[in-house]
């Protein structure tokens, strides 16, 4: 296992934290746009379908099953972080698939793309979150992968808890996944007060 530099604040944990900022200054700027289209035009909010809600649970979930991995790297259990790892997938998945039945609703209900800016705005802000929920796919997926590769054997299995750069990649992708689920409470929050105010 290679030795590490000392860092007061890993490089890694930087560009992750300016990563966040940036998606919350992109997120901010289009919510804002949001309410400037609506106050200017006085249109009516778009009303989310059912499942834009639902959605919420399975985000929380699968934030709650990284959580629970993480606390199971920590403790050393090899089966019950793989499943954590695994089922954390499913989930994500499955929010995914169901936020594009979400958006078809939308569209059986007439609401395009198209149907006016405010419709757009939704489409857009909720396809730029879904967009950077698949965005961070790949890198769960490669712990699921790592750990099936590495932990086989008591030794491997040992190197692979004691790793610290694995530690922190992921407690890294911990909080994206707890920053895009709090990200996807606060549109739908506000994607509710539009309509209900």
């Amino acid at each position: 296992m290679r030795e590490e530099r000392n860092f007061l604040i890993h490089p890694q944990q930087i560009i992750v934290y300016l990563l966040l900022a940036g998606i919350t200054a992109l997120f901010l700027g289009f919510s804002f746009s949001y309410l400037y289209n609506r106050i200017q035009t006085g249109m009516e909010p778009v009303n989310l379908p059912p499942l834009f809600y639902f959605n919420t649970f399975l985000l929380i979930g699968a934030s709650l099953l990284l959580r629970e991995a993480k606390k199971h790297y920590l403790a050393d259990n090899t089966e019950k972080y793989q499943l954590m790892l695994i089922v954390t997938f499913l989930v994500t998945t499955g929010f995914l698939f169901l936020q594009i039945l979400a958006w078809q609703q939308l569209v059986n209900n007439n609401i395009s793309l198209t149907y006016n800016n405010l419709a757009s705005y939704m489409y857009l802000i909720s396809g730029l979150h879904f967009a950077h929920v698949v965005g961070g796919l790949p890198f769960l997926a490669h712990f699921i992968w790592q750990s099936k590769k590495h932990m086989k054997e008591p030794v491997t299995v040992l190197i692979y808890f004691s790793d610290p750069a694995k530690k922190r990649k992921l407690r890294l992708l911990t909080t994206y996944w707890h920053f895009l689920d709090l990200l996807w409470i606060y549109l739908i929050i506000f994607f509710l007060l539009n309509y209900l105010i």
